[in-house]
């Protein structure tokens, strides 16, 4: 990710502006509604917009702009798009094997659903657990739904987990990391398709102050949650 500040490079700014996540799902719509829109056009005109007000919608879905993190590496950003659904102290006995804030983000369908890495570290755990598809803002949700852990070792030992919730319409979670790999503060690394919900989990060991609370509006990779330890960057 790129300091604060820098211009971005120039092959950066010509990249897909898409999340390549959705490729698939991108070129089968583009297809699908090409087609269904010449067919309109020869048997129903009044109905040719139609398809390619829906292709236009999935472009803006997968949609996936490029992101400048704020500096400070123990300053944690939000992994998701959308409204801070609840700021809470809960047990985390997964990864971090004890109490753990808990900040949960809620995605609609409007939002960018790329996700990004919160700090900076090593792919310490990967897991998946099936589960139900219940309405993300649903409080059985967060425990019941289908979701994907990715648990990240940052360079002083600091764990920090985070959730990918599936929901009522989100029925596809993307998590392109493995153990071992190193993710950068703000780097891409899965999205969950048409909406949902993610959360971020830090140690209570670890000093934690929240900067965000329930009903804030995040941008993954550049909203700051909040501060890790009384050491943090300025």
């Amino acid at each position: 990710m790129i300091a604060s500040g820098s211009p971005l490079p120039l092959e950066r700014t010509l990249r897909w502006p898409f999340a390549r996540y959705g490729t698939g799902v991108l070129v089968a719509c583009s297809l699908i509604m090409a087609g269904a829109t010449a067919l309109a056009v020869w048997l129903l005109p009044w109905a040719a917009p139609i398809p390619a007000l829906l292709l236009v919608f999935v472009l803006w879905f997968f949609r996936d702009p490029e992101r400048v993190a704020p500096e400070g590496e123990r300053k944690l950003l939000s992994p998701a798009d959308g409204t801070v659904a609840d700021v809470e102290t809960v047990r985390e006995d997964r990864f971090l094997g004890g109490e753990a804030l808990r900040v949960g983000v809620f995605m609609s369908v409007f939002n960018v659903h790329v996700n990004r890495a919160p700090v900076s570290g090593t792919v310490a755990y990967r897991d998946y657990c099936p589960g139900k598809f219940l309405n993300a803002m649903a409080a059985e949700a967060s425990r019941a739904n289908e979701c994907s852990f990715v648990g990240l070792e940052m360079l002083d030992g600091t764990r920090v987990l985070v959730r990918q919730i599936a929901g009522l319409i989100a029925r596809r979670i993307v998590t392109a990391c493995e153990v071992g790999d190193r993710l950068d503060r703000g780097e891409r690394f899965g999205m969950v398709k048409f909406g949902s919900r993610l959360e971020v989990y830090v140690p209570a060991a670890a000093g934690f102050e929240a900067s965000v609370k329930v009903g804030d509006k995040v941008s993954a990779g550049m909203t700051i949650l909040g501060t890790i330890g009384e050491g943090a960057e300025a």
